[in-house]
């Protein structure tokens, strides 16, 4: 592995986080866990430290990180770590939002990316599908939709994820035929949903997560404890239905079991969800929402594919079919999306 100076300081403060005393060690090397345009995570020892995206809003950021640190999320979020001291990042520290704990602080990389440190926790097993954690997923949000922000959110970052997708897919596929259902699908959604006029109504101010998916959950304590959420950097206050709009879509697609989806569903509502209907069809809920993250993976699918030179494989032409049915929907059928 090419360890580069993001993975070093990365690594550093991973390793300084993991001790309390500078004291002689075997620790392994940094592992690089994750390396993408808006996100390096490298873990050493008990702690991970990751580096967020260049462009990422650092008062928004600190907002998010004071969330997952408040008493009121502890069980539902994974709480994140203090950076010691020395890299902490003056232009963020000295944005405390109401009720942040004086520990957590944003470090920062060589090239000026924020950072912030997490302790280690076991994700889910991908090779056994069967123990997937479906309906812990559906309890964990639940709880964390009902519960009131305790300080200052940003607004849920999922429809920007959306827009930036189809953003991407345009850029490697100007004008391409391929890509007009899911282009019809995307002009099909209300402005909220695309990212070009805020949220309102009822709705509007729950506290999300903002891109769920299996992902997203870990236990800790490693390796038994329970299941909690992570990733913050798409938190805030929006349509709770964003959270479910994934399992959704994928259900709708034909990619996720309906015993699975009900598993999923049924958890939720037993927590009190407030995203769906508590009885009865929860479609007329979650259906812009599934929309445009059937849009939105259905243009990574095409960005991605492009940029690798090669046709979408069969789960994501599901996704992109998908995408052709909800283009063909007339528009009597499709009554939450004219609001």
């Amino acid at each position: 592995m090419t360890t580069t100076p993001v993975v070093r300081v990365l690594g550093d403060l991973a390793h300084a986080g993991s001790h309390v005393s500078a004291v002689a060690c075997d620790c392994p090397p940094p592992r690089v866990l994750a390396d993408r345009p808006d996100g390096t995570v490298v873990r050493r020892g008990s702690v991970v430290a990751k580096a967020h995206a260049p462009d990422t809003d650092r008062p928004d950021l600190a907002d998010r990180l004071a969330l997952a640190a408040a008493p009121l999320l502890a069980g539902i979020l994974l709480p994140p770590l203090p950076v010691p001291a020395p890299r902490q990042d003056p232009q963020t520290a000295a944005h405390p939002a109401p009720g942040v704990p004086p520990t957590v602080h944003l470090g920062v990389t060589p090239d000026g990316r924020p950072v912030s440190l997490w302790p280690h926790g076991e994700p889910v097993d991908p090779s056994d599908p069967e123990a997937a954690p479906w309906a812990e997923a559906g309890t964990l949000l639940a709880r964390l939709h009902r519960t009131s922000s305790p300080h200052r959110l940003p607004p849920m970052r999922g429809p920007a994820k959306a827009a930036r997708a189809v953003a991407r897919m345009r850029a490697a596929l100007p004008g391409a035929p391929d890509t007009a259902p899911v282009l019809a699908a995307w002009r099909g959604l209300p402005a909220w949903a695309r990212d070009e006029a805020p949220a309102t109504g009822p709705r509007a101010g729950f506290v999300c997560h903002g891109d769920l998916h299996l992902g997203q959950l870990v236990r800790h304590p490693a390796p038994h404890g329970p299941w909690l959420l992570i990733d913050v950097d798409d938190a805030g206050l929006g349509d709770p239905a964003w959270d479910l709009a994934r399992p959704a879509a994928w259900y709708a697609a034909g990619l996720l079991a309906p015993e699975v989806w009900l598993r999923f569903l049924d958890a939720y509502r037993a927590a009190g969800g407030p995203a769906v209907r508590a009885e009865g069809d929860p479609w007329p809920d979650l259906d812009v929402a599934a929309r445009a993250l059937t849009v939105q993976t259905a243009a990574l699918a095409f960005a991605k594919s492009a940029a690798e030179g090669r046709s979408p494989d069969e789960v994501e032409q599901m996704m992109i079919d998908a995408c052709v049915r909800i283009a063909s929907l007339p528009p009597e059928l499709t009554p939450e999306l004219s609001s």
